[in-house]
């Protein structure tokens, strides 16, 4: 069974920018890299997407960057209370069963 290839972010990066830059075409990337199709046009479609991103502010980026450290905050912290309330759940089970017998 074959393995799938990986590519690195910058290998992906540099053939956009072939194609968009028109150095050379879709078709002839995929063939020089041995891609599909498929997975070139799925490239270029998330680059467009993210292009923007580039030429976010620091002060938005910074804030994006709070507000998802806030939220893995919380997780771990709603982590650590379900844990809490689990060892609760089987102390107090095991208490009722033997008051129960």
């Amino acid at each position: 069974m074959s393995r799938r290839r990986s590519f690195t972010p910058e290998f992906k990066a540099r053939v956009i920018l072939e194609v968009i830059s028109g150095s050379q075409s879709a078709a002839e990337a995929c063939r020089r890299y041995s891609l599909k199709p498929q997975v070139l046009s799925r490239w270029k479609a998330e680059f467009l997407e993210k292009a923007a991103q580039v030429f976010q502010s620091d002060e938005q980026r910074s804030q994006e960057q709070a507000r998802i450290a806030e939220l893995e905050r919380l997780v771990g912290r709603q982590a650590l209370e379900l844990e809490i309330l689990k060892k609760a759940s089987r102390v107090l089970d095991s208490h009722l069963s033997r008051s129960e017998a």
